[in-house]
């Protein structure tokens, strides 16, 4: 590979998180432009003709939808494999990532983080209260029910890590910005996953970029990014005003 590979897409993302935590374990060269959602420019939208993060460049090829990117790696890069080898569980991994795509995006993402995030710094717009109230009080335990039952007591779900595990930790990071804490009295299982997962290294050097980007004002994010060692690209998509698109970040 002659050049490193460019992601599109914010570090806040758990989309674009999964995707990252891919080419880290991978040891694959990657170069970011970490445009926060909402604010591609026309030249993006080309790109990207949903708008939505992440998006993947490998010279002249262009893919959208984190799980698309995420197959992709895994094929061209085969090494260390995150999917299982046999079929059966091959397919209940590619599960639990839809699982965590879907179910966990609706409620971490677009009922909490969107809400009492997205919505005030991008937007300057209130949160709809009973969204966020419906969703960690009624919404999000159902989802962890389901995964308490679904997670090892140790190590990880299909004994070697796999696209499974990463995109269940990647959308519990998204909890954690909007102060949710997993009650590890309630969901033992899940409490300590999340724990054993977002240790590794992979997990640990994104969260220091996570960190920065959150307490930075968005005009500032990129040259804080660049303080901090980010592997940023040289221009970036991002210099639109932020703006309502289709929903959904891939």
């Amino acid at each position: 590979m002659s050049e490193p590979l460019t992601i599109i897409g914010n570090y806040l993302s758990p989309y674009v998180r999964k995707v990252l935590v891919c080419l880290e374990l991978k040891g694959i060269p990657y170069r970011i432009d970490p445009i926060a959602p909402f604010v591609g420019d026309e030249a993006f939208g080309r790109l990207s003709p949903l708008r939505r993060i992440p998006v993947l460049l490998d010279g002249d090829l262009v893919l959208n939808d984190s799980t698309v990117i995420c197959e992709y790696l895994q094929d061209r890069f085969p090494q260390p494999s995150l999917y299982p080898s046999d079929p059966v569980q091959r397919a209940k991994a590619r599960w639990l990532e839809e699982y965590a795509d879907s179910q966990l995006g609706d409620v971490i993402v677009w009922r909490m983080f969107f809400q009492k995030g997205v919505r005030r710094f991008l937007f300057n717009e209130g949160m709809d209260e009973d969204v966020v109230r419906k969703a960690r009080e009624e919404e999000l335990p159902v989802a962890l029910d389901y995964l308490e039952a679904q997670l090892p007591d140790a190590g990880w779900i299909f004994g070697d890590l796999s696209i499974a595990d990463i995109s269940i930790a990647a959308f519990f990071r998204n909890a954690v910005f909007v102060r949710y804490q997993v009650d590890a009295a309630r969901w033992p299982r899940v409490a300590a996953f999340l724990e054993r997962a977002w240790a590794l290294p992979a997990f640990r050097t994104l969260a220091k970029y996570e960190d920065g980007t959150l307490r930075t004002p968005l005009p500032e994010q990129r040259a804080v990014l660049a303080t901090m060692g980010a592997p940023l690209t040289d221009t970036t998509y991002g210099d639109a005003p932020p703006r309502y698109g289709l929903r959904r970040l891939a």
